[in-house]
């Protein structure tokens, strides 16, 4: 059998796999156990027919597919994909095009270029940033914040890119004690240490208190990084954007937004007011994959300060044939991957497809059904939704009990018509509903409401 079967024969699988969604049961029926069986085996001796191998595969695989696509997971932020996409990332497979060079790439680094530039319009951001495609969050706060090592050590007068950070003057980072984890992962990965960070504390909604970033800032001597939130991965809330750019800029300090699923409110008309201001940080993270509804991986940053950016992540060797004509620009300037996929192709087609108003539309209506969710659900004798539902996270507890709570959530896994998680907030067990997909109902809901309740019903 050649590629041209083997991709129909693919794409049929994927056809049927996206038609049962909206039925299927949303969590893996098999366990580790089974599908090491399935999968497994000795390394094979000799050619197997490439038609049996992706049969078998699909096969194999399926009981322990979660349908994280589909219109009832509501765990974690994982957005849908949304078909455009979908069909855009099928090409960018078989197109096969390494997103680094200009050189390899001209059709991926154009389309980059222009989603680029849509997307800081989308996100209410300065027009002259610059940006960069990458896996996702954590490797979005990863870039940003390398930009920011390298823009406050210059100010400092230190080259950390030529002579690293051994003997450098020492950067004091202050975030949030409710921050996300990748921050502390990124923290790592640049060298500046997790655990020393100055932490300030957070309200009840997991919000930065100003008054203590000012306290912070004026025992801090030298070069600042200051890590902001724009939606809470629990809670949903945001940071004071704007106070605490404004603050963090007296002290000649750099903002960098965590916002893997937040930022996206700027597209909504009726989300924007909460992230006032934060077109005056200096760099943002976020997630394609997550509310623009693009199939893994999809990760984005941007930053206020493009030299900066091209100081830190620009790679340079002979061989490397830099593209001049138009002033185009080579991705791996601004990325820390040389070769990789054109993550700009399914980006682009989601956001052609959907447009502007399509775009807000899906964020509002994540929004209405999240709320809906808390009204249902708080509306019950022994349901508490804990936080204050601004966005598309609600926290949900049940006789304001941690056994309870916990058991609720495994047997709500077990049921299968939704999926979703624990997290424990504020030294509570709470559940943790996240709407993100794009395919999601009302009905979706309503049908997952009920089977939360019954699930409490039974565990009580």
């Amino acid at each position: 059998m050649g590629t041209n079967e083997l991709v129909q024969q693919a794409a049929g699988i994927i056809s049927d796999f996206l038609d049962g969604l909206p039925e299927r049961r949303v969590g893996a029926t098999a366990t580790m156990e089974e599908l090491r069986a399935a999968l497994g085996g000795p390394l094979p001796e000799d050619p197997v027919d490439p038609s049996d191998v992706i049969a078998e595969l699909a096969k194999a695989s399926d009981p322990g597919l979660v349908a994280t696509a589909g219109p009832r997971f509501f765990g974690f932020v994982i957005g849908g994909s949304v078909p455009a996409s979908i069909a855009a990332d099928i090409l960018t497979t078989g197109w096969d095009q390494n997103a680094g060079l200009v050189a390899a790439a001209p059709a991926e680094a154009a389309v980059e270029e222009i989603t680029g530039r849509w997307l800081a319009d989308l996100l209410a951001l300065p027009e002259d940033v610059s940006f960069a495609f990458v896996t996702g969050g954590m490797m979005a706060n990863f870039t940003g914040l390398a930009v920011a090592r390298h823009h406050v050590l210059r100010g400092a007068g230190w080259d950390v890119e030529v002579d690293g950070l051994i003997g450098a003057p020492p950067i004091t980072v202050v975030a949030g004690d409710d921050r996300h984890v990748t921050v502390d992962a990124a923290l790592r990965y640049l060298g500046l240490g997790a655990g020393r960070s100055v932490l300030v504390s957070c309200d009840e909604e997991g919000r930065m208190d100003t008054h203590g970033l000012r306290d912070a800032l004026a025992r801090v001597q030298g070069p600042v990084i200051v890590v902001a939130s724009a939606g809470n991965v629990n809670t949903g809330s945001f940071d004071p954007l704007g106070e605490l750019c404004d603050i963090t800029h007296e002290h000649n300090g750099w903002v960098h937004v965590d916002g893997a699923f937040g930022l996206w409110a700027a597209a909504a008309a009726d989300r924007r007011h909460l992230l006032g201001g934060h077109d005056r940080a200096d760099s943002w993270a976020t997630d394609a994959h997550k509310w623009l509804n693009v199939p893994y991986d999809s990760g984005l940053v941007f930053t206020a300060h493009p030299d900066s950016h091209r100081a830190a992540m620009g790679q340079r060797a002979s061989y490397l044939v830099k593209e001049a004509d138009g002033g185009a620009r080579d991705q791996l300037d601004f990325s820390p991957e040389f070769s990789r996929r054109g993550r700009g192709f399914p980006v682009y087609a989601a956001i052609r497809s959907l447009g502007r108003s399509g775009i807000a539309d899906m964020i509002e209506r994540c929004c209405r059904y999240a709320t809906r969710f808390a009204e249902t659900l708080g509306a019950q004798p022994g349901v508490e939704v804990v936080n204050d539902v601004v966005l598309n996270q609600v926290l949900v507890r049940f006789d304001d009990d941690d056994a309870i709570t916990n058991e609720v959530i495994r047997r709500v896994q077990e049921d299968g018509t939704c999926w979703l998680g624990g997290a424990t907030w504020k030294g509570r067990a709470v559940m943790r509903i996240s709407v993100s997909n794009w395919s999601t109902t009302e009905s979706d809901v309503d049908r997952s409401a009920a089977a939360i309740l019954r699930c409490y019903s039974a565990a009580g």
